[in-house]
């Protein structure tokens, strides 16, 4: 499929991955951004007030509004959640309302407004529990123990991924569900661990590790996400289908992140170990066969490069404020 002449709505579209995708699509597509603005990179962006861009502020929760605004989609994008350990943490509730009903209502009103193209579900690489060594898509996930915030956040996007299949499998939607796995670069925003290290290093500020620093991580560049991102939207072997979309290669620890953030950017901070903010993943490196295999998706820009680069953005971005 050729993405010319669509009409492309994407909850969330205010945030970071939203952003690099439209990017690539607004030049010679019509994009609906539905997002309350809670976290904001469009409007610092070059797409601010792109021409080819509506914006509806509004809320997933709110079914009527989001009914009315994506109609006549051809694409929907669902990249709308409350994400973060800290904000988890902080709205367990809000975050299994938005995450599983949001979810819903989105679904249900693709399949109301008969979307022909493309409805892709953002789910996440939590779902695969504490200990995640290259996981694949069919592995089983898990849903960790009741009350622990880490686990309110997996199990409200699992229960969304389980929804979205049964659109599929029900009513034939043309379904596709993607796991990110730490995903980052220029733009982002919140709670990454990556663009925090690096703006601290910059201004040569202390670098706080929740934990031990042990933990272990695969970590994806952003313009390597996107590109898994558009082949999920572009072939039609991804429909009905789940994948696993980040970089196996780029692994190391929460502790040799920061290490490498510093060495990479000749800062001087120094690393500084907190308690843990809740249950935490021991280890989560994705398998990316199926992708690989099934969509030619392969991640190119290693960690230090990707550092780099993010490093880059962050500077300009201060010079231009």
């Amino acid at each position: 499929m050729t993405i010319v002449g669509k009409k492309i709505f994407i909850t969330g579209g205010a945030g970071f991955i939203a952003n690099m995708l439209m990017q690539r699509l607004v030049d010679e597509n019509e994009i609906v951004v539905y997002d309350n603005f809670w976290r904001d990179t469009l409007t610092g962006s070059r797409l601010a007030g792109h021409r080819h861009i509506t914006i509806v502020r509004g809320d997933v929760l709110d079914y009527e509004l989001l009914h009315e605004a994506m109609r006549g989609s051809d694409i929907v994008i669902h990249a709308a959640a409350i994400a973060g350990i800290d904000t988890v943490i902080k709205d367990p509730v809000l975050t299994m309302r938005v995450n599983m009903i949001g979810t819903a209502n989105v679904l249900q009103a693709a399949f109301e407004n008969r979307v022909p193209d493309r409805v892709v579900d953002f789910s996440t690489s939590e779902v695969f529990g504490n200990v995640a060594l290259h996981a694949s898509e069919t592995d089983s996930t898990v849903a960790g123990s009741a009350g622990e915030a880490r686990w309110t956040y997996a199990v409200s996007k699992l229960a969304g991924e389980h929804l979205a299949k049964a659109y599929h499998v029900r009513h034939g939607m043309p379904v596709v569900t993607i796991r990110p796995f730490n995903v980052y670069g220029p733009g982002q925003t919140g709670e990454g661990a990556i663009q925090v290290f690096i703006n601290r290093a910059l201004r040569g500020e202390t670098i706080h590790i929740d934990g031990d620093g042990n933990q272990i991580r695969a970590w994806c560049y952003v313009d390597d996400f996107v590109d898994g991102l558009m082949r999920c939207i572009e072939r039609p072997e991804a429909i009905g289908q789940s994948f696993n979309i980040g970089n196996a290669r780029a692994v190391t620890t929460i502790l040799g992140l920061a290490e490498t953030v510093r060495r990479v950017l000749k800062s001087e901070s120094q690393i500084v170990f907190d308690p843990p903010l809740s249950a935490d993943i021991a280890l989560r490196i994705p398998s990316v066969k199926k992708a690989g295999e099934l969509l030619g998706v392969e991640a190119k820009v290693g960690l230090e490069e990707g550092i780099r680069r993010t490093a880059d953005w962050i500077r300009m971005a201060r010079i231009a404020a």
